[in-house]
């Protein structure tokens, strides 16, 4: 508080002094109230924080409330009260003076980033309020993000100059020195656990070769401090409860172009488990929770293993209506048996119901469509992993910018009303474009889609591209929730002209579709289909396989399929699986008559919070029936961008006498991903990969000869949809093969 607020706070404190000394019945009546002194800030908004009212009797008490109040609003740089008679009573001014407007903040010195990058990193821009904490707070947000990208000695001055119409203008003097890499991590003091598994607990790291892909290498003041953490953790997790980790000591080269830090640890001894309890336990007996505990007596203590127990415990209860349940592990200590006794601390709380469950947010999508994927009704016992599904499901449908589901528990009902809020964000594009594609050279395309119809959740999309090797038209419709049914309806319609080595392929078609899902992950559906093909051009050195499939043939063929997919987010997953089974039998009318099946199985599993392991199998097998030829278009062809990376289109499978793929009757293909973050905020990011896999013709070994790739490449899910670059490198190479392929694709990811 500024000296003139406080010489108006004894001003005021001297008149009470003195009103006191009067009779309660002579103090003035209060007839008007005014403001002064405002030029940019609202009355209404001063008006508000007024308590001393007209009518009222001037009270000292009130006034000095309102100075503070007032003053607490950030907007000045003093305020007062003034009296004076009026109309039989006194008027009372409340006389401010604002604090200037900031008209320009500007960067001067900077060389690595642009204002623009800098601008996006504070929160000041003209029109605010100049306030001294608010100008240093963001002079700390600037010097922050230098430290990050790893210019540790940046220095971030302000400079705020003031013009005569009381204006500011704020200048950030920026010096960003240059890059210091941390080259080296010292630890100190440990015996008991090695420096390498430290540091593997840490997210801060040595500079190495390969930082530019991983990240790292950088000093960043509140990742140290995070894994300080780290490290008393892994110490916890061994049993050592009474480890001291120290401040980390920084140290630069003489050239100040790297750093060392150094981190000294005091391990003290490991304990034990003596015994393992459970206390405030009432709704579920003492048997049913120790199924659930993994932490048991004469093991070293591990306090990872204590969290899951914990989780565990907590999920027993929250998931069976106890909202507000609490579990608090207590550590007891035996320093001299070097012991700890644990005791699983449970308040249970009520068995709570779900109560009113209220949507907004949403001025495009109708309400039905959001309801719908909730995993929970009015009136339904809590269940929190519900709630997590529920949440799962909407972000799934990828109409929504954000997605929040607030629990909010009435204790006094023992219900738990659920807030939905959700943005709609846009979910129709028109997309008009050309390029070059690893498969089909020059390509041109024009694609209309609308992923929730009206705000009903039904999807349509008409498509069409032009390319060198092929053509391709659709127009295709699905309702999720056929006539408010959980029954997904689909149909398509498609015409496409594709040139092989050996012959062209010209088809037309349509689909009809039906689904439904069961036991919350399971789903199962059936599809017609009739096609009307035609191989034509045939090159006149093509196998007899192809020169015996020329002409107009026509399939009308059902597929049935069954899956389970739980994955997290269905666009870019980072944990869950999917595993489908599908076949496909031709026959009913129509020229052609085979069967073909396939198994396909994928799954994510998150590594270090940020990346993922993905590993997927596919086995596949295919023949003709009632002494029919499996047409040529429907034989697996494995080599590409979505089955063996580094290999071309068919190239992993059986070839002609001229060497072009002529597919297989059965496949095998399995691949292994690491995909990392390279710009989170764009999701945009890097992946490592190792493929194996084969097609088979009907007399080769299933499993045999297998080709393998290994490559790397990058994704990114732009506004537009999941776009794919990939380089593979072709590990077994052969004749008439090359020795790396560069692919790129826009769609769905592999």
């Amino acid at each position: 508080m500024n000296k003139n607020v406080i010489i108006t706070l004894l001003v005021l404190l001297l008149t009470a002094v003195i009103i006191s000394t009067v009779s309660a019945q002579e103090l003035p009546t209060v007839t008007a109230v005014e403001v002064k002194g405002l030029k940019r800030i609202e009355e209404g908004s001063i008006r508000a924080k007024v308590s001393q009212k007209i009518g009222e009797t001037l009270s000292q008490e009130k006034t000095t409330e309102d100075i503070k109040a007032i003053y607490k609003m950030g907007y000045f740089d003093d305020v007062k009260v003034e009296a004076e008679p009026f109309e039989g009573g006194i008027k009372i001014s409340y006389v401010v003076k604002e604090k200037p407007t900031i008209v320009r903040v500007e960067f001067q010195g900077n060389k690595k980033f642009k204002d623009d990058d800098l601008k996006e990193k504070i929160g000041l821009s003209a029109g605010a309020i100049s306030d001294v904490t608010l100008i240093n707070d963001n002079a700390a947000k600037l010097r922050a993000f230098y430290e990050d990208e790893g210019y540790y000695l940046a220095k971030i001055v302000p400079v705020v100059r003031k013009t005569e119409d009381g204006e500011v203008y704020v200048t950030y003097q920026v010096k960003e020195g240059e890059k210091v890499k941390i080259k080296e991590i010292k630890i100190e003091g440990n015996k008991a656990l090695s420096d390498g598994k430290i540091k593997k607990a840490m997210k801060t790291s040595e500079r190495k070769f390969y930082s530019f892909v991983l990240g790292g290498g950088y000093y960043k003041k509140d990742e140290m401090r995070a894994d300080v953490e780290r490290i008393k953790d892994l110490y916890y997790n061994n049993g050592y409860l009474k480890i001291v980790v120290g401040e980390p000591v920084i140290q630069l080269t003489d050239a100040k172009d790297g750093m060392k830090i150094s981190i000294q640890v005091s391990e003290g001894e490991p304990f034990k488990v003596s015994a393992v309890d459970i206390a405030g336990n009432k709704a579920f007996s003492e048997e049913e929770l120790r199924k659930l505990i993994k932490l048991s007596p004469a093991k070293i203590f591990n306090k990872e293993i204590l969290r899951k127990d914990v989780v565990e415990i907590t999920d027993k209860y929250s998931n069976n209506g106890y909202a507000l349940i609490n579990v608090s592990p207590d550590l007891i200590h035996d320093e001299n048996k070097k012991e700890v006794r644990v005791v699983y601390r449970i308040n249970e709380g009520d068995k709570y119901r779900i109560g009113r469950i209220e949507i907004s947010g949403n001025t495009k999508t109708r309400d039905k469509v959001i309801r719908r994927e909730i995993r929970l009704d009015e009136g339904d016992v809590f269940n929190a992993s519900a709630l997590k599904r529920s949440y799962e499901r909407l972000n799934n449908l990828q109409f929504f910018e954000t997605v929040d589901m607030s629990p909010k528990p009435k204790p006094e009902e023992k219900l738990v009303d659920i807030d939905v809020k959700v943005k709609d964000k846009p979910t129709g594009f028109l997309s008009v474009g050309g390029g070059y594609s690893s498969v089909d050279q020059f390509v041109a395309m024009v694609d209309v889609t609308q992923g929730n119809l009206f705000g009903s959740g039904q999807y349509i999309k008409l498509r069409g591209e032009l390319g060198g090797k092929s053509s391709f038209y659709e127009l295709s419709y699905r309702d999720p929730w056929f006539l408010d049914k959980p029954i997904s309806y689909g149909t398509a319609i498609h015409r496409t002209t594709r040139r092989y080595g050996n012959f062209v392929r010209k088809a037309a078609g349509f689909e009809v579709s039906f689904g439904r899902g069961f036991w919350e992950y399971w789903g199962a559906s059936i599809a017609y289909n009739f096609e009307n093909a035609k191989i034509l051009n045939i090159r006149s050195d093509a196998s007899s396989l192809i020169k015996e499939q020329e002409g107009t043939k026509t399939t009308s063929s059902i597929t049935t399929s069954v899956g389970r997919d739980t994955r997290n987010n269905l666009i870019d997953p980072s944990r869950g699986s999917k595993n489908t089974a599908a076949v496909t039998f031709a026959g009913l009318g129509g020229t052609n008559a085979f069967l073909k099946g396939i198994f396909d199985s994928g799954w994510f599993y998150p590594v270090f919070d940020v990346t993922t392991v993905h590993l997927r199998g596919r086995a596949g097998y295919a023949t003709g029936l009632f002494d029919k030829k499996l047409p040529v278009y429907e034989r697996y062809y494995v080599g590409g961008i979505h089955t063996v990376r580094g290999f071309g289109y068919g190239a992993a499978g059986p070839k002609d006498t001229n060497g072009e793929p002529i597919g297989g009757q059965k496949e095998l293909i399995l691949n292994a991903e690491y995909i990392f973050p390279i710009v989170s905020e764009l999701k945009f990011k890097g992946l490592v990969f190792f493929d194996a896999g084969r097609a088979y013709g009907a007399g080769e070994a299933f499993g045999s000869d297998l080709r393998y790739s290994t490559g790397t490449g990058i994704r990114w899910i732009s506004p537009m949809g999941p776009m794919r670059v990939e380089w593979g490198y072709n590990l077994d190479k052969r004749v008439g093969e090359s020795a790396s392929k560069i692919e790129f694709t826009f769609g769905s990811f592999f």
